[in-house]
């Protein structure tokens, strides 16, 4: 009996002694991605340009690194706060923990190289070799071309600095120590020839990283298989939960139906001049879709991203775009 107790102590000595091991070793030696590039990005007019178009209207960098002015329907970005960072993800809104997003202006990136920047924008691993929550889409810019990263990186460097000091994220357990694992290479890919209208479109598609948004997740992970047919929801500090479209082309639950002038139409909408910001009030509904930030996006390439939709396997799933708790 007492070699039975023995055996088990040591036992549960060495499953201790492995376990801690493991968390020192999340903790301490990840993330490790490699260090930055000696990167020298020249801020050409051409550059800066793309990456106005792309932080803005594709990637959407900005709507998510300001603050967002949520008496607004779809909660475009208050201009005093743009690239500021500080809007907040919180547990009112069933976040495991809270942070708010980071300052991008040279207030607080000033300090950065321009191999910094890339490293943390296409693996998650920042300046200081911390990892970065993935709300920050990292994942879908390391398959990016490393060209239009750069006209990115030249574009926030021309951003005015805004001086806003972010509070440090308290993430729960365990969640603090696997964000330690999240991030990873890059594998970046050549932007193809925006007249390959579907390959450009899975491109802009993967940029925007609608696949996040438009998919179910359990417990912070996408369910497989349900890759763009919609079901994610949002919660809002108000009780309202959103939950996210079906964009798959199943013609009954889907957008098989919708042709591609009515899709365009769905995003420019909100850039007619003859759009009025609609006020929302405490009580109402709202949504975390950007329509604001997407609806300046070129005709043309929202037309590639409905037609890289379109080639995607329908998922039936019926959507109920609005609820209360």
């Amino acid at each position: 009996m007492k070699i039975a107790v023995r055996v088990i102590l040591v036992i549960l000595l060495v499953v201790v002694v492995l376990a801690g091991g493991l968390i020192l070793y999340v903790k301490a030696a990840l993330p490790h991605v490699g260090a930055p590039q000696d990167l020298s990005v020249q801020g050409t007019p051409g550059r800066i340009s793309r990456g106005d178009y792309l932080a803005n209207h594709v990637a959407a960098c900005m709507d998510c690194h300001s603050q967002r002015d949520w008496s607004i329907y779809a909660g475009p970005s208050k201009p005093a706060t743009f690239g500021g960072g500080g809007e907040k993800f919180g547990k009112e809104i069933g976040f495991p923990g809270t942070l708010y997003s980071s300052n991008i202006t040279p207030y607080a990136l000033g300090s950065w190289t321009d191999g910094e920047l890339y490293r943390a924008i296409t693996t998650g691993e920042n300046k200081d070799g911390k990892a970065l929550f993935p709300l920050m889409a990292y994942h879908a810019y390391g398959r990016m071309d490393p060209e239009d990263i750069m006209s990115i990186i030249a574009y926030v460097r021309t951003l005015p600095a805004v001086k806003n000091d972010i509070p440090v994220r308290e993430l729960d357990f365990p969640l603090n120590l696997l964000v330690n694992t999240f991030p990873s290479k890059s594998v970046p890919e050549k932007k193809p020839d925006s007249n390959n209208i579907m390959a450009y479109g899975r491109y802009l598609t993967t940029m925007a990283d609608c696949v996040e948004c438009h998919s179910k997740v359990n417990k912070g992970r996408r369910v497989e298989g349900s890759e763009y047919g919609g079901g994610r929801t949002f919660d809002f500090p108000n009780g309202t939960v959103v939950t996210s479209a079906n964009i798959t082309p199943d013609k009954e639950t889907g957008i098989g139906n919708m042709d591609r002038t009515l899709f365009i139409r769905k995003f420019r909408q909100y850039a007619d001049s003859s759009y009025q910001p609609k006020r929302v009030g405490p009580d109402n509904f709202n949504t975390p879709m950007p329509w604001i930030a997407y609806s300046k996006m070129q005709e043309k390439d929202l037309a590639a991203i409905y037609a890289y939709l379109q080639t995607l396997k329908p998922i039936h799933n019926v959507v109920k775009t609005f609820a209360r708790k």
